[in-house]
């Protein structure tokens, strides 16, 4: 099981730091600061029939058995994607891109944005990773946080 209480790092950056941006939806990404290992997705687990799901339901939806809230894969392959090039809503900048991602280990297909900054080298079939961006607002004004995948990069010697 994993724990989703926050660590003391990350209650003194909330009380200590001022208000920056907020996940445009809280509880289904990690937030930082990120210790050891990146952000994560946070679903859904059915202990039941052992089925995930991004976001997590209230129940699961094929037999009715009670969720845990698990951490998901941050690496996964770009299934297919879309460039928006028309007005976007949340103060999102154009162009934007929504692609459906299959995550590495869980058996998920989700929709998530990609990276906007990397557009031009997009490819179905690579390899993504999971990164959190300040990216448009919430709909008040007020900077958000989106999670997005972005192309995995291959550290060179």
């Amino acid at each position: 099981m994993v724990d989703f209480s926050l660590t003391e790092a990350q209650k003194a950056l909330q009380e200590n730091t001022p208000r920056g941006p907020e996940p445009i939806l809280k509880g289904i990404f990690t937030l930082p600061p990120y210790e050891q290992e990146g952000p994560r997705l946070i679903g859904g687990l059915c202990a039941r029939c052992t089925r995930k799901f991004f976001p997590s339901p209230f129940v699961c939806p094929y037999c009715l058995g009670e969720l845990e809230k698990v951490h998901l894969s941050s690496q996964g392959t770009l299934h297919s994607f879309t460039v928006v090039r028309v007005k976007a809503p949340y103060g999102l900048s154009l162009p934007y891109c929504l692609g459906y991602v299959d995550l590495k280990d869980d058996g998920l297909r989700v929709l998530a944005l990609i990276d906007f900054t990397c557009i031009e080298d997009l490819r179905i079939g690579m390899e993504v990773t999971l990164c959190v961006k300040e990216f448009g607002h919430d709909g008040k004004g007020n900077p958000a946080l989106r999670y997005m995948f972005s192309p995995k990069t291959e550290r060179l010697l």
